[in-house]
């Protein structure tokens, strides 16, 4: 019997990584010439793919072919296939150019593609924890090397291809004595890493590997000897320092750090592991138990996802209108498939059909913790925080739902990227530009599954009574799930309609959706279903409450805006719920859906007359925020004037019973503020806006959403700069001032400071130019204009007196108290910090007496009064932590960091600067950063890390040439011989 193509043969080898060779079973072949040669290697490591003559010929000969260069060609592919024989057919001509790829089944075997695969199946080996495993796979695939790869072979591509396979052949050997290491194998690398670094002498990481293994070797001595001859060789080679991360490794075997002492493996296991435990989260939302139909398309993405295990990504991407039924099928497929993914799923709302989408940075920060990873351990940045996430996933079966997407860049980060997990996307954008993705177009039910459904929700009884009367039910539904669903529930909680009813109150067109037809529309005519049929109380309730901006509203929010009491508001908002029109975010919390707000938007606009009661209802929804917020500044800043100066709210806010309880509305509200703060610009409402961001500005000086408090107040500004209202613009410059001054953005501080204090004095609006003056006195002494400062915080102090605000007055006080300070005038600097602290006590103003205790705490370091500035200061961390004020607990912290300094207690100094860094993470601005950074310096000097200070000034130094400022002197002129080479 015929075996068939191919069968019987002995298998060709070729080999790339060494000679270029090729053999057919143990035989050799004649591969000819070095040209004849680097053209079967330029054809090899294309992976089958076709290269045309024209690159053929630049990568044998370059930019310089000779004259007869495409016969030259012919004659070498014409003498492969000789050599070939018998297997000539796996040299292939087409479209004028050649490949080398499997013919009728001939197999072919090539060195390169066994390393790729050994390589790979290491990397799974080590992420799942078999460190034995993965070394056996890295030996295997670096014994595929015999010597230099494409040895005597000339041509452009073969230098460069040489070059990457030295490269990658470094890279795998770092691994694979990385493993050494952490498996306890450190003394047997050593001489393996001697011959290495001594042949790769600029290869910092050989030298850190070479460290840690002489160190645990038990060699200290020679391993301090690698780093002052690595410092050594790159100062005069490159003129540069030591990677920080060598550095530090040498400071820690110079301290001896017994985390150095054993390699990872004897960790494992043990009950003070410092792992993030192993955590099977299971988020996905419950699945409908009326669930019905879309059989084609839940075997289709069913498959799909079975087939995950063997796949290094299985992506799914459900795409369609709104109401179609995207997440109900998603859902519905996640829990079918869940024996795929026994360690866990993951799911969000990417809220990506709405204003604001869900940033990536938060839902990958979500998901890390849902694995298992604690706070501490979770990096900022999108792209740090997506490399975590895939190492966290790494060894799993995992799957990610991830409902509502926006678009492909969304998604990406969030794709876990390994094999065994999948992502099922859903969202109303068709990712056409997501690769690998497995798309899915979902339309409107067909005829006998939307009747299935209807009678599901309905019940048979009803149905069966009227059958006809029910078909034009759902095909005047369009057959879309979301408007079936509305009308059959509004059918089932009337127990005396009948469906004829229902469907004559359906026969108007306008109220149905044409199956033709996409889009808002589309939507549009479907939830004009379920708005037909409310009562008149809850119609109204449905529009005035999509008029709010807010991601949701909470219920006492809302009872402003429709102007009830909560009592009565909450049973209109579950009615609400009832009917899917409305969703209970959480207790107390309500959302739309984000098409149905447009829609509910819509109607308002169309059928809430007159227009007034449109504006009557945002607002109270203002009033009500800004009545909560100064009852809430009250309890924050006693004794502060702002209340006695904003304008007066017509609608009574809530009332709380402490601090915490008023700090946990600000913070749990802020999304909120921000969008009614921005939605009120016009005439009437617009100072009711300035103020309302005013009375919460702690939000902002905490450094979570300074970002978001920023942009309102420059939209509120361009709103009163063009109402021409000088009031109002005043008061929006005043806390721009207060936020680039945090920022380190001087330049733009301070011109918002003078434009409040000019505005301010236009408008006859006392407040705002007294805080701009205070401003401009924080500004000028931070900048080191001592004289302007201290000119411009007694004006201040004048203007806060004048006004009786006495929590203002200390303020100015305590920034009097560091121009002093800053001038030597350290006597003076803390009688007028410890008389703003009396004046704070007498107030009852804990929140501002930590900015008191702050500054008492500064001057009394300086006064080298250190045990006092220690007591001070740790009072301070306190309160600032007590407000949740983020920022000023970081700049703690630096203080702290100094009073160590001053004790001559380094070590202290430098965890008190780390912790600094910690709490300044992604807050603040560089500046403060930097400051940390000096500080952090400073200490790791002392105490002998003179490396690892330097690298810290190095950050600051460049730091401050971008920001045009002056550097501490000390640390400049330590680092100065760094940064000049």
């Amino acid at each position: 019997m015929d075996d068939g193509p191919g069968q019987g043969r002995e298998q060709l080898r070729f080999s790339v990584l060494g000679p270029v060779r090729a053999w057919r079973g143990e035989t050799p072949l004649a591969a000819g010439s070095p040209q004849q040669r680097a053209l079967l290697a330029g054809l090899l490591l294309r992976g089958g793919h076709t290269a045309t003559a024209a690159e053929l010929v630049d990568a044998l000969w370059g930019e310089e072919p000779p004259h007869a260069a495409l016969a030259a060609l012919r004659t070498y592919a014409s003498r492969l296939r000789k050599a070939l024989g018998d297997d000539a057919a796996v040299l292939v001509s087409e479209s004028g150019g050649y490949a080398i790829r499997s013919v009728d089944g001939l197999p072919l075997d090539l060195d390169h593609d066994h390393a790729e695969q050994y390589a790979a199946e290491a990397e799974k080996a080590k992420a799942a924890g078999d460190r034995c495993r993965a070394r056996e796979l890295l030996d295997a695939a670096l014994a595929l090397w015999d010597g230099e790869p494409l040895a005597g072979l000339a041509g452009p591509y073969a230098d460069t291809q040489r070059t990457r396979l030295d490269e990658w052949r470094l890279s795998l050997m770092e691994t694979r004595l990385e493993l050494d290491l952490e498996v306890g194998c450190h003394a047997e690398a050593v001489s393996e890493l001697t011959a290495l670094t001594a042949a790769h002498p600029l290869r910092e990481r050989l030298r850190e590997l070479l460290m840690l293994a002489l160190y645990r070797s038990g060699r200290q001595a020679e391993a301090l000897a690698v780093y002052a001859d690595t410092r050594q060789l790159l100062d005069d080679e490159l003129g540069v320092d030591p990677r920080a991360s060598l550095s530090e490794l040498h400071q820690r075997i110079l301290q001896a750090d017994p985390e150095l002492d054993a390699p990872a493996t004897a960790r494992d296991g043990q009950g003070g592991s410092s792992e993030p435990a192993f955590v099977r989260p299971q988020q996905l939302p419950a699945t409908v138990a009326d669930f019905t139909g879309r059989t084609t398309f839940v075997a289709e993405l069913s498959e799909q996802l079975a087939t995950a295990e063997g796949r290094v990504m299985a992506v799914s991407a459900l795409t369609g209108i709104g109401g179609v039924g995207k997440t109900t099928l998603a859902v519905h497929v996640a829990h079918a498939a869940h024996k795929h993914f026994p360690d866990g799923q993951l799911y969000v709302d990417l809220q990506g059909a709405g204003h604001s989408p869900s940033d990536p940075e938060a839902v990958l920060g979500a998901f890390l913790r849902a694995l298992g990873t604690p706070d501490a351990s979770i990096p900022n940045g999108v792209e740090e925080r997506a490399a975590l996430y895939r190492s966290s996933l790494a060894g799993r079966r995992i799957l990610a739902l991830l409902d509502n997407a926006r678009d492909a860049a969304q998604v990406r980060p969030l794709l876990p990227g390994t094999e065994g997990c999948a992502a099922l996307i859903t969202s109303r954008a068709r990712m056409i530009d997501l690769a690998g993705a497995h798309l899915v177009d979902l339309d409107v039910m067909s005829p006998d599954e939307a009747f299935t459904l209807f009678t599901l929700i309905v019940g048979e009884e009803r149905v069966n009574a009227e059958r006809e009367a029910s078909m034009d039910v759902v095909g005047a539904c369009g057959f879309l799930p979301l408007a079936i669903r509305i009308a059959a529930s509004r059918l089932a909680s009337r127990r005396t309609w009948t469906v004829s009813v229902l469907a004559r109150k359906l026969a108007d067109e306008r109220r149905r959706l044409d199956e033709l037809r996409a889009g808002d529309l589309a939507v549009k005519a479907t939830f004009e279903l379920g708005y037909g049929q409310l009562e008149p109380q809850q119609a109204r309730a449905f529009r005035l409450l999509g008029l709010a901006d807010g991601p949701d509203i909470s219920l006492a929010a809302a009872a402003a805006l429709l102007d009830m009491d909560t009592d009565r508001a909450e049973s209109l908002l579950e009615s609400l719920v009832d009917t899917s029109l409305l969703e209970s975010a959480a207790p107390g919390r309500y959302r739309f859906h984000d098409l149905v707000r447009l829609y509910a938007r819509s109607c308002a606009e169309r059928d809430e007359q007159p227009p007034a009661e449109r504006d009557a209802a945002l607002s109270r929804l203002l009033d009500f925020y800004l009545a909560t917020a100064a009852h809430m500044y009250t309890l924050e800043r006693p004794g502060d004037r702002l209340v006695d100066h904003m304008e007066t709210p017509n609608y009574p806010g809530l009332v709380f019973t402490d601090r915490s309880e008023a700090l946990s509305w600000l913070f749990s509200e802020t999304r909120c503020l921000i969008a009614c703060a921005l939605q009120n610009t016009g005439e009437g409402a617009l100072r009711r806006a300035v103020d309302l961001l005013l009375l919460t500005r702690d939000m902002a000086e905490s450094g979570a959403n300074n970002r978001q408090y920023e942009q309102a107040n420059l939209t509120l500004l361009a709103a009163a700069l063009e109402a021409d209202d000088q009031h109002a613009a005043g008061r929006a410059h005043w806390p721009l001032a207060i936020i680039y001054t945090q920022l380190g953005k001087l330049s733009e501080a301070d011109e918002h400071a003078k434009l409040a204090t000019l505005l301010g004095l236009a408008a006859g609006d006392s407040f705002s130019a007294a805080n701009g003056l205070n401003d401009r006195g924080i500004i000028a002494s931070i900048q080191h204009h001592h004289e302007e400062a201290e000119a411009y915080l007694n004006q201040a102090l004048i203007a806060f007196r004048d006004n009786d605000n006495k929590q203002s007055e200390a303020s100015a006080l305590c920034n009097l108290s560091r121009v002093h300070l800053d001038t030597g005038r350290v006597d003076s600097a803390v009688a007028l910090a410890e008389k703003a602290v009396a004046q704070y006590q007498e107030s009852g103003a804990s929140r501002r007496m930590a900015n008191g205790r702050y500054n008492l705490g500064m001057a009394l370091t300086l006064a080298n009064r250190l045990d006092e500035a220690t007591q001070q200061l740790s009072e301070a961390l306190i309160g600032f932590r007590n407000s949740r004020q983020r920022f000023w607990e970081g700049m703690t912290y630096i203080r702290l960091a100094e009073v160590e300094l001053a004790a001559r207690r380094p070590a202290k100094a430098a965890n008190f600067a780390e912790q600094a860094l910690t709490a300044l993470r992604g807050i603040g601005g560089d500046r403060w950063r930097a400051n940390a950074l000096t500080t952090l310096g400073h200490a790791l000097r002392q105490v002998g890390h003179t490396g690892r200070a330097k690298v810290c000034w190095q950050e600051v130094l460049s730091i401050h040439e971008q920001m045009g400022l002056p550097m501490d002197s000390e640390a400049h002129k330590l680092i100065t011989p760094v940064a000049v080479a």
